[in-house]
């Protein structure tokens, strides 16, 4: 099992196999329009642009289940994000990333890489790094800005 084995919600509604990314390096990140590091999305965009070109994707999930810090219609968080940062990697329609009702991929996620302490996401902008097997390298906590990330995604373009 990898990654390619899910689908999910694009902001339109429409469902997305996680496959058409096959031979991608991808980073996954659970993101809110009003979290302190809501910010990092500005990184995201700078990283984005730089790998873009080397069959690197960064792809976005809106979550409102720590402290309600994205309330927002699908819609409403992608003129946000697209406004106030330039967004132009992929952002999905929102999903819950931990607990009964979490999304299937972030199950996955998870298992795989697991956190400090437990599994759990424990907040916004936890970042997962993927191969272009579709198998998680790392996790990284929401504090790691995306410039920090850097080395590891060059590696895993590289590979």
């Amino acid at each position: 099992m990898n990654i390619y084995d899910f689908s999910v919600k694009t902001m339109q509604g429409d469902e997305k196999s996680m496959a058409d990314y096959k031979g991608k390096t991808l980073l996954i990140v659970n993101t809110a329009s009003q979290c302190g590091f809501t910010p990092q999305f500005e990184g995201l965009q700078n990283v984005y642009d730089k790998y873009k070109d080397q069959d690197f994707e960064i792809l976005g999930f809106p979550c409102n289940q720590f402290n309600n810090q994205d309330p927002g219609s699908d819609e409403e968080i992608s003129q946000f994000c697209e406004r106030n940062y330039g967004v132009s990697f992929p952002m999905f329609s929102k999903v819950d990333v931990k607990g009964e009702n979490a999304h299937p991929l972030f199950k996955y996620l998870t298992t795989e890489e697991k956190g400090i302490l437990t599994k759990d996401i424990k907040w916004n902008f936890t970042k997962f790094l993927i191969d272009k097997n579709g198998e998680v390298i790392d996790r990284f906590a929401p504090q790691t800005k995306p410039e920090n990330l850097v080395k590891d995604i060059e590696r895993a373009v590289e590979e």
